[in-house]
């Protein structure tokens, strides 16, 4: 099963049109996001099959692995597809204990950029995102986002997006620049970002919810998803991926997996028809 329309489209940035299932490729690399993975020929089969599928929203980041998942994706898919938006995040640095360090000043974003060009085998990022604010009180977040700015400016990114941020900090950077989305964590059993989501709504800005799963922890849903999924003999985890594609025409999840069977699972989920009775319970 494909995924054809059956998700709906959204326009990015009002021209990158893309079925709103993307596919999140942070899980493509080793352990704990460190490193190649066992199988490198799986990774690059879920992404072949991910593109066979219709799915043309691939969402990574320079710091996963770090770079393994980018490399992967351009040794896999370039040249790309004329409707593949390829999307990618600076701002963290990553070291051998796995830890995640923020660092978003505008020369480490300049040579994360050049970076994520190279591995992605591109001559223009589509969508460049900054992975977090940088809380190191020298690095102001409107410097971040100015950065951004003159790299779309200059041709190195095409639109750019922001992620792990509050609503003031999005209406601080679109004074600055056209921002087309949002990425923070998301999903039916965690919404402490709605705000954030409802002023994507009103912007049409889309939204790409990380975590889309709540990674197996849907906390106080989890009940009601389990029902709902029973209703429709499907597994909770698609339920959860329909919610999200029925909650706003914004958003744009992207689960990610290594295997292919999991990936045909998440395509499923979109065939997924919820009616008002599914969400008022999913939703209460």
């Amino acid at each position: 099963m494909g995924l054809d329309n059956a998700s709906g489209t959204f326009d990015i940035g009002g021209e990158l049109t893309v079925h709103r299932l993307g596919f999140g490729a942070m899980r493509i690399t080793g352990a704990d996001i460190i490193g190649e993975p066992d199988d490198v020929e799986n990774a690059k089969k879920v992404l072949h099959e991910a593109v066979v599928h219709g799915i043309n929203l691939i969402d990574t980041a320079d710091s996963y692995g770090p770079a393994v998942s980018e490399r992967l994706i351009g040794e896999a898919l370039a040249p790309y597809p004329d409707d593949l938006v390829i999307a990618t995040k600076g701002g963290f640095l990553r070291n051998t204990s796995g830890d995640w360090i923020p660092r978003a000043d505008p020369d480490y974003l300049r040579n994360a950029v050049l970076g994520s060009l190279d591995r992605l085998r591109v001559d223009t990022i589509d969508l460049y995102q900054l992975h977090q604010p940088d809380p190191n009180p020298d690095v102001p977040f409107e410097e971040s986002v100015h950065a951004l700015a003159e790299l779309q400016d200059e041709g190195q990114i095409r639109h750019v997006g922001l992620s792990n941020i509050t609503v003031g900090q999005l209406d601080e950077a679109r004074d600055i620049v056209d921002i087309a989305t949002v990425q923070n964590r998301y999903n039916v059993g965690d919404r402490e970002s709605e705000a954030v989501l409802d002023a994507c709504d009103d912007y049409d800005i889309g939204f790409i919810p990380y975590f889309p799963l709540g990674a197996g922890d849907l906390g106080d849903k989890a009940d009601d998803v389990a029902t709902v999924a029973t209703k429709h003999e499907a597994t909770p985890q698609q339920i959860a991926i329909a919610w999200l594609l029925h909650r706003s025409d914004v958003m744009l999840p992207i689960p990610g997996t290594s295997s292919v069977a999991h990936l045909r699972e998440n395509i499923a989920a979109s065939h997924i028809g919820l009616d008002d009775e599914d969400m008022a319970r999913l939703d209460e």
